[in-house]
């Protein structure tokens, strides 16, 4: 980064510290939540209804120009038959020749209407389906994102990425079949008949019969076969899954050689999905070549039957071709109609099934009389607090821990002792089963999640980066802070040196999860995140881990600088990160196994002394100053 650009981003003298590091007490969160879907888990077409009432005038728009569209459609039949007749009649001295171009402007304006009005219907659509699926998809991403940690460990990202697709294209293919390939041949087959009563009687209620027949057994044979779509649904989802799973941890693929087991496994997937594809088309297929043996039964049918009329003198030859033409037009449309019909029913059957993924309600949420949170010293308790996992893990029971404010505390133990969930819990990101949690006195059950979030700042060990620039995701820790400001925290985490040599700086983009930065400058970045936010309790998991002893010492005078004033839980695995801390607390199997001050939990006869002296190499004198 050349020197002149860097000064862009050097901050004023008069920007101090203490508005850099304001506390959150009074920051209000800006962030909205989705109204609640989960009662349309299984209730697909009133999920797809409560989409078209948020847009009734451009629907009613689309519906009434598609009617008017298809009446002069089929009207144009009719129109014809009055130019067929009218000349068949010959010349008729008494109207001066004016009934053929009577008949010839009927017949043109009923051919424009049609086509201006489907123009009409299909300009308004290209805006008002597009706009449905862009409500649809923002509601799904807001309801997913409400969803606790423990949902998305069960879960492939790629899956929900691809029902979050999935849904919105089901949504958008069934509001256009509804409207091009439903509602036309359906309407248009009321309207045929109803000309053909003009004509006989006896032949309209037959092809009614028939018509209605055809319809039932289509639908019905169509219903059947939703297993096969639903299956094939499932393989779709499955493939798409797989391929960001494969794709998102590729160096872990390279680097045991798993390249070819992937590509044999993939091929494997795809296989799987083309198979039932294969079955749902074929199925769909088998649907279409009865109905077209239908077709051509009823149109030798009505064909022969209208011969017969005119034969008879019961008919004109206006007549015959209007059976002719309406008979064809009612047998095609029953056959759009119940093809659109069994798409539309495998639509339906895929949006069904992404929403009872999607839609499952949320673990967590919050109470209905739940209040802010505002924290004062940050005060953390846990008072009798039990709690377990689905799969039957008890992790706590009757827990009590009490962390005064300002305090800066150690968290130790074994793996599987409880310090990830102790902090999982803090966090919310699970409801306790027995006993609560409060900060400063306040239930955090009872806390809204916004103002819970604000009061706590978080340095993981696996640092979770967005794939933006460096900017943006430090700037994640306050939303509202200025470049300065951004900047400032940066530089009070070591950030500096390194953003100069990016190629961007600070606006160089990080890639998917921080790819593109090493181990230690992604731990850098969340310290910075952390110093921007400023919340009272701060918690870290192992935040110098990643980084070398120059940097680490240097990481550990600003999280000093940090620590000033707040509360601080730190889960260490090197115990030389806690040395100066105020209290050691150790877990194991749950329960609270040493606690105290580090030099004197290190004079005990516990487990921490021993850990002291492993680390250190020698004997635990040499950590405790003597």
């Amino acid at each position: 980064m050349e020197r002149n650009a860097e000064l862009a981003w050097v901050v004023p003298p008069s920007t101090s510290r203490t508005r850099l590091f304001a506390p959150l007490v009074n920051r209000q969160s800006t962030s909205t939540r989705a109204d609640d879907l989960c009662c349309y888990a299984d209730k697909p077409v009133a999920f797809l209804l409560r989409y078209l009432r948020r847009r009734p005038i451009a629907h009613l728009v689309i519906l009434v120009s598609v009617l008017g569209a298809v009446a002069c459609s089929v009207s144009t039949q009719y129109g014809v038959k009055f130019l067929v007749d009218t000349l068949s009649a010959g010349p008729n001295p008494a109207t001066g020749g004016v009934q053929p171009w009577l008949a010839f402007v009927v017949l043109v304006s009923l051919v424009s209407a049609d086509n201006l009005l489907w123009r009409l219907a299909s300009w308004r659509a290209s805006s008002t389906f597009v706009g449905v699926t862009g409500d649809l998809r923002s509601d799904l991403f807001r309801h997913l994102t409400g969803h606790s940690p423990d949902y998305f460990a069960d879960r492939l990202p790629g899956v929900l990425t691809s029902r979050v697709t999935a849904t919105s294209n089901a949504v958008f293919q069934i509001e256009n079949m509804f409207v091009w390939n439903v509602l036309p041949p359906l309407v248009a087959t009321v309207g045929a008949i109803a000309f053909l009563t003009m004509v006989s009687g006896e032949m309209a209620g037959v092809l009614v019969v028939v018509a209605g027949l055809v319809m039932l057994v289509m639908f019905r044979i169509a219903a059947a076969g939703r297993p096969l779509h639903h299956a094939f649904a499932d393989k779709a989802a499955a493939v798409d899954g797989q391929m960001v799973d494969v794709i998102g941890n590729m160096a872990l693929v390279r680097a045991f050689g798993g390249i070819a087991r992937e590509h044999s496994r993939f091929d494997s997937t795809v296989t799987e999905e083309m198979t039932a594809r294969r079955r749902s088309l074929l199925y769909l297929e088998r649907l279409r070549l009865i109905h077209a043996l239908v077709v051509v039964v009823m149109t030798l049918a009505l064909l022969a039957w209208a011969i017969t009329l005119w034969q008879a003198g019961r008919a004109t030859t206006g007549d015959v071709v209007l059976v002719c033409t309406l008979g064809l037009s009612v047998l095609s449309a029953t056959r759009d109609l119940a093809v659109a019909l069994v798409d539309v029913t495998q639509h339906m059957a895929r949006l069904s099934e992404a929403l009872a993924t999607l839609l499952s309600p949320h673990e967590l949420s919050d109470h209905p009389q739940a209040s802010a949170l505002v924290p004062n010293g940050a005060n953390i308790r846990f008072e009798n607090v039990s709690f377990g996992y689905r799969d039957g893990k008890q992790v706590f029971e009757n827990f009590d821990l009490e962390i005064e404010p300002g305090q800066r505390v150690g968290l130790i133990g074994p793996s599987g002792g409880g310090k990830s969930t102790l902090i999982a819990l803090l966090q919310r990101f699970y409801s306790v089963q027995g006993g609560r949690i409060l900060i400063d006195g306040h239930d955090i059950s009872r806390a809204t999640e916004a103002s819970l979030r604000n009061a706590i700042a978080v340095v993981p060990q696996d640092t979770a980066l967005l794939n933006r620039s460096l900017l943006e995701n430090i700037r994640y820790g306050r939303p509202d802070a200025t470049d300065e400001e951004v900047w400032e925290a940066a530089k009070a985490a070591h950030c500096e040196p390194f953003i100069q040599n990016l190629p961007h700086g600070m606006h160089t983009i990080v890639g998917d999860r921080g790819v593109k930065l090493s181990g230690g400058q992604r731990q850098r970045i969340a310290i910075a995140r952390a110093f921007l936010k400023d919340a009272p309790l701060l918690i870290l998991d192992e935040a110098t881990s990643a980084l070398d002893g120059e940097v680490e010492d240097a990481i550990r005078e600003a999280l000093t600088q940090l620590f000033t004033g707040r509360t601080v839980i730190a889960v260490a695995h090197r115990l030389s990160t806690i040395r100066d801390f105020d209290r050691v607390v150790m877990l194991r199997d749950g329960r609270l196994a040493e606690d105290g001050p580090p030099d004197i939990v290190l004079k005990g006869a516990g487990m921490y002394p021993t850990l002291v002296s492993h680390e250190a190499g020698g004997p635990c004198e040499a950590m405790s100053g003597k």
